[in-house]
């Protein structure tokens, strides 16, 4: 071994970059000199930018809906996730939500169709009101005010009040979040409710027994439909945070239109549990075009403890009440075939858990598929979209 220390060279020679390039001699330039090195270039002031970089070329302004389409395929491209939910989660959608339709109108044929039903019925509507007990007559009495007692020049009610408030609130939080896709989805299926309402004038309810009520269809009740659609408005608008505070307020509210409306003997039970299930179909059916700004920012897209307990223990407690509230009418239904007095408080008690069962299904169902089409889990929607260049 040697102490000699090895040279290191520099392929390209230093250059004095005061030195003013020689002048070339005519008819002497060579091809290979006609192109002088970058390093061989005279010298030019430092000008203030140059330490900074270039200053940059002026942007030009581009439409905002092209600089969002351009945004929603660069995300569609890194993780088709970000703008749309699963196939599986909007297939879960159509299918829970022709469920509840496919039950609204089963609930119709058997309380209107048959004999059974229109007893069960007429029971409950002459009595219900005088039966309840104090505590729920409590919760009832506000929305028990018809139209003709607030003096209104139009036909408003406590019921249509409140409920065009919490729309109203609804509507509020997407324009403040921007989402604007979710604002047209909440259109078209407060529209799609709305027109239910004219099932009424369609639908036919046969002679089968004798009544003291007038035998004209009064399904599905427009009261319990407008309360429904507005509580199923706010719910999907809020986001993650109070998706469960909703859930539950929706429920409530729900469940004291839907037995108001029974104890004012405006509507029969089957008008109340029909329109509930129908409210919740088409907002299932709707959840199921949800996608861009009708879905969570990428970035802020985790797992909801939250909507997972309420969610389950509204679905679970739904299907129990509901299931309960078939099991009392099936004890007392010999009672109903010749209206014995004796059903009467069976029938009352199946009034009051199934339509709490009903509200807490169609909304814990509802809970369930919002987030798992507004939130679906990626690794691009947990970390979010790259960071957008800095405008100037």
């Amino acid at each position: 071994m040697t102490d000699k220390t090895p040279i290191v060279r520099d392929p390209q020679p230093s250059v004095n970059m005061l030195q003013q390039p020689p002048t070339a001699q005519p008819g002497a330039q060579s091809p290979a000199a006609a192109q002088p090195s970058p390093s061989a270039q005279p010298f030019a002031p430092l000008r203030e930018t140059d330490a900074f970089g270039a200053p940059p070329e002026p942007a030009t302004p581009s439409a905002p809906s092209a600089d969002a389409d351009d945004l929603e395929r660069g995300l569609a491209r890194l993780d088709p996730l970000t703008v749309r939910p699963r196939t599986s989660s909007r297939v879960l959608c159509v299918v829970f939500g022709l469920l509840l339709l496919a039950a609204a109108f089963g609930a119709w044929w058997l309380g209107v169709r048959t004999e059974t039903g229109q007893s069960y019925d007429e029971i409950v509507i002459t009595g219900f009101t005088n039966n309840l007990p104090g505590w729920i007559t409590f919760l009832l009495e506000p929305f028990l005010i018809s139209d003709h007692y607030l003096g209104l020049p139009v036909a408003l009610n406590p019921t249509i009040i409140v409920s065009l408030l919490i729309g109203l609130a609804g509507l509020v939080v997407m324009v403040v979040r921007k989402r604007w896709w979710l604002i047209g989805q909440s259109a078209v299926f407060a529209a799609l409710c709305y027109a239910s309402t004219y099932l009424k004038d369609v639908l036919p309810r046969p002679y089968l027994i004798n009544t003291d009520t007038p035998h004209t269809n009064s399904a599905p009740s427009g009261h319990a439909i407008l309360a429904a659609t507005a509580a199923m408005i706010l719910l999907v608008a809020v986001p993650r945070a109070w998706r469960a505070v909703c859930a539950l307020f929706a429920a409530f509210f729900s469940i004291v239109i839907g037995m108001s409306v029974i104890a004012g003997g405006w509507h029969r039970p089957t008008d109340v549990a029909m329109s509930l299930l129908i409210v919740g179909g088409l907002a299932l059916v709707a959840l199921a075009f949800t996608r861009t700004s009708g879905m969570d920012d990428p970035g802020r897209r985790v797992s909801s403890p939250s909507v997972q307990i309420v969610g389950t223990v509204m679905i679970t407690a739904g299907l129990f009440a509901c299931a309960y509230a078939a099991y009392v009418i099936w004890q007392i239904a010999p009672g109903l075939a010749v209206s014995a007095a004796w059903s009467a408080s069976g029938a009352y008690l199946s009034v009051i858990v199934g339509v709490n069962g009903v509200a807490a299904l169609v909304f814990g169902l509802a809970i369930a598929l919002r987030h798992l089409t507004a939130a679906p889990l990626t690794k691009l929607g947990l970390v979010g979209a790259p960071p957008a260049p800095p405008r100037r």
